[in-house]
């Protein structure tokens, strides 16, 4: 069984009972470093039940581009389909069942590329993926659990990407992002009950 096989049978397992919650907690943390633009390119990749893409949608125009929303589980689409006809965006949001590498998208189309709770399942593969897919000085913004709070369960530990560490708090996580080819770093760490989270934010440089 391939890794994105695996992540998709561990995702559709917890689609039903999935904390939402906490992953709109996550979402509004992200969404509030980052932002997008009413006219700007925006995927959210590994979108789980869409809490960044469900955010983005409700606040944004009829008129901006929908939101692009990507996950490799048919469950976490399902429910996040479900959950944007709930909210009457359902026009907002393109769902896409489909690995996190290549997303699918044309190179340098984005201007925007968001990743909430997910990168540390994800690799550090993803990176390069996302230098392509950006325009010149655009932005990513992701989330990772913060290692001192982290405490994944046995099955959640065996896929955790062993080439994305996870921060102790904020300057780990922006030399990270920097080391990997990106600039302007920003992180913030956030307390949401008893887990902490850090958000960062960098650019693609525009002299790509």
């Amino acid at each position: 069984m391939t890794r994105s096989a695996t992540l998709a049978g561990v995702f559709d397992d917890l689609a039903p009972g999935y904390d939402h919650d906490h992953h709109e907690a996550v979402a509004r943390a992200l969404l509030d470093l980052v932002g997008a633009g009413p006219a700007e390119a925006v995927a959210d990749v590994a979108c789980g039940a869409g809490a960044v893409a469900l955010q983005l949608a409700r606040s944004r125009p009829s008129a901006a581009p929908p939101v692009l929303a990507v996950d490799v589980s048919p469950g976490m689409i399902a429910a996040g389909r479900s959950r944007a006809a709930s909210a009457a965006v359902a026009a907002a949001i393109d769902w896409r069942l489909a690995d996190a590498v290549p997303l699918p998208v044309a190179d340098h189309s984005l201007d925007v590329v968001l990743c909430a709770s997910s990168l540390h399942f994800l690799g550090a593969r993803v990176l390069d993926d996302w230098r392509r897919a950006l325009r010149p000085g655009g932005r990513v913004g992701f989330t990772l659990p913060s290692a001192t709070h982290f405490r994944p369960s046995e099955r959640f530990s065996a896929l955790l990407a062993a080439d994305v560490p996870l921060p102790a708090g904020a300057e780990d996580a922006e030399a990270w992002i920097t080391a990997h080819g990106f600039a302007g770093a920003v992180s913030r760490v956030h307390t949401l009950g008893t887990r902490r989270v850090v958000v960062t934010t960098a650019t693609t440089p525009d002299d790509r």
